[in-house]
Formats: C-alpha cells, sequence, structure tokens
C-alpha cells in the first residue's frame, strides 16, 4: 500500500508539472470533469488545489489558477498532511453560481470528507471571480462508516430535488437528498446505495475492502438516468484496470439496471471502457451534453508514458435500445 501511495503522489505532482508547460487534448489529468460558460470550456480535476484547464474546441488546452491557493480551512481536521491535495471534484451551474464539490482524504482510507464551494463565474480575468468555500458537506469516519466521502456527483431529479451520488469501495456507492441549498444533508435525512459489489465478510470495516467500484455519474437522457461508474483499479501505473460500466434507472435513487438486467446494487454494470496494450486502464468519467452532442470525459494511463495519466473525450453513440458507445476509439 505504501509504494501505491508513493507512485500515486509521483503521478499526480509530476503530470501537473508536465501541464502546466503544455497546451493538447494530451495534458494529464486525473478525473475529470468538464463545463461550459459561454463559448469556453472548463475542466476541473484533482490536483493541488484543485487543477483546473480552458479550451475552446475541446482539443486545446490552457492552464488556469488553481482553485484554493491554500487548502481549505478544515481540511487537516479530516486528514491530517492533507497538502492542499484535492481529489475529484464535480461542477455544476445552478441558479446562476458555479457549484464546485470536492474530495479530502487519505489514499486507502474513509478519513474522507466532501467540500462545497461557490464562485459567480468560471472566468478568473473576471473582477467578481472568487471561489467561496462553504466547508464541509458530508463526512466518512473509519470504524463507523462502511462507506467513503469521496467522489461527489450532484444531480436533480424531475421534481428538482438535489441529491448527492457518492462512494469507493467499502460497502458500495451512494446517494443521499441535500437541503435547498445543497450545503448539507437534508432532514430527515434520506440514504440509498446505488451500486455495490461483494466485499469480503472478513476484513477490518477500516479496510477499504476488495469490491472495486467508485465514482458515480449520474446523466439524465430519454427519461432514463443513467449511472456510469469505475470499476478495479486506479492510479497503479502498469498495474492500473480501470474500466466505465453503466446502468440505468427510471428513478434517480434506483435500482440502476445493467444491459442484461442485472442491478447495480447486486454487482452489476455493463462495460464501456476498458484498457488495452496502449492503455493500462481508462475511468472515472462524467458525461455531459455540449451544443446538442453528448460526450465522455475521462482520464486513461498511457502504456507508451510508464502509465501516465491523459486526458480522454470522445462522443457518445446510443443503440436503438438506448445504451451508450464511444463514437470514436480515442484509446488507440
Amino acid at each position: 500500500m505504501r509504494k501505491s501511495i508513493i507512485f500515486h503522489r509521483f503521478l499526480v505532482i509530476f503530470g501537473l508539472f508536465w501541464a502546466n508547460c503544455s497546451i493538447s487534448q494530451q495534458i494529464r489529468v486525473h478525473d475529470p470533469v468538464a463545463i461550459k460558460q459561454g463559448d469556453m470550456y472548463y475542466i476541473f480535476c484533482t490536483g493541488r488545489g484543485i487543477s483546473v484547464f480552458s479550451s475552446p474546441d475541446l482539443k486545446n488546452w490552457k492552464p488556469e489558477p488553481q482553485v484554493f491557493e491554500k487548502e481549505p480551512v478544515w481540511a487537516d481536521s479530516v486528514s491530517a498532511d492533507f497538502n492542499n491535495h484535492i481529489w475529484a471534484p464535480d461542477i455544476t451551474l445552478h441558479d446562476g453560481k458555479y457549484y464546485l464539490y470536492y474530495s479530502v482524504s487519505a489514499f486507502g482510507k474513509n478519513t474522507s470528507a466532501i467540500g462545497l464551494t461557490i464562485n459567480t463565474t468560471l472566468d478568473a480575468g473576471d473582477p467578481a471571480y472568487k471561489w467561496e468555500d462553504q466547508g464541509i458537506v458530508i463526512q466518512s469516519v473509519p470504524n463507523r462508516d462502511l462507506w467513503n466521502a469521496i467522489d461527489p456527483n450532484l444531480v436533480f431529479d424531475d421534481s428538482n430535488t438535489p441529491w448527492l451520488a457518492f462512494g469507493s469501495f467499502w460497502d458500495g456507492l451512494k446517494m443521499v437528498k441535500l437541503s435547498e441549498d445543497l450545503k448539507s444533508i437534508a432532514q430527515p435525512q434520506e440514504w440509498h446505495t446505488i451500486a455495490r459489489r461483494e466485499r469480503s465478510f472478513d476484513l477490518a470495516d477500516a479496510d477499504p475492502g476488495n469490491a472495486a467500484l467508485e465514482a458515480p455519474f449520474i446523466f439524465k437522457k430519454n427519461g432514463w438516468y443513467y449511472q456510469f461508474l469505475s470499476w478495479d483499479l486506479c492510479c497503479r501505473g502498469e498495474n492500473s484496470t480501470y474500466k466505465v460500466v453503466v446502468g440505468r434507472s427510471k428513478s434517480v435513487t434506483g435500482p440502476y439496471i445493467d444491459k442484461n438486467g442485472k442491478e447495480l446494487n447486486q454487482g452489476g454494470g455493463t462495460l464501456l471502457i476498458e484498457g488495452n496494450a496502449n492503455w493500462y486502464g481508462a475511468g472515472h468519467n462524467s458525461t455531459y451534453t455540449f451544443d446538442g452532442k453528448d460526450y465522455i470525459f475521462f482520464h486513461a494511463y498511457d502504456a507508451n508514458e510508464n502509465g501516465a495519466p491523459k486526458l480522454k473525450i470522445s462522443e457518445l453513440a446510443w443503440d436503438t435500445e438506448g445504451w451508450p458507445s464511444l463514437k470514436t476509439n480515442v484509446l488507440k
């Protein structure tokens, strides 16, 4: 585990250095999410203070200022020696403001919390540009919780009720109803397990376990809620086995069912993306409609560059039964 942590940190630090010296779709990122403001696309991803890139065309990317110059004031109380390394953000425009959820955690532990920061613009040159942190939205504690408060994704149901999907390993991916201001869990609390793989019973509760799944992302299309999620292992160079699977439901809270009729909370999932000889693994996706086209964003580990995590973007195609596939082969 210690070697994995060291290698993961090396990849992130080296990747951030490289990204700040380059402009291309081959930027090094982990856990990309995207949004469009005006004519400009923005990507937010794991990195020191949350890394940000902008592009006018989804191809040529340039670095923008990180979201947090200094780590959130509460971060060290959740994960000591955090050092402003923030994971897996999620960005949403709601009522004229940009809501950016993000993860504070220790690798391989559920000493974790999901925070929220808000801005009225994504343009760092705008005088109104200012991220205002709202603190912790939800927190997980070892030996208390059999879930992990990382990898958030905000979704609104047909009644405009906000829900936060999140999770990694342990006993599966969760969804919880949020308050109207999106800053806390709604009361009375309402929780759902939206995806799960079988976990060994003989493991300690503080152990992440062997049920490798994480990073839910909910995308609505044609009356269906599609849950995209990642299976298996990230962040391990040539040993990365990351892949993306999908299921769908008529209800935002599930149950989500794969193409073969198996529920995601019973281990189901229809394979969408996996690695190959050139890419060790690929995952942690986000999915959007921009200008009438559906896109999937994710990172993949480049076998030709020692497993460096690279940005990948593909349009999605949909079959006659409404199941997605990659329209373009971006893992060549």
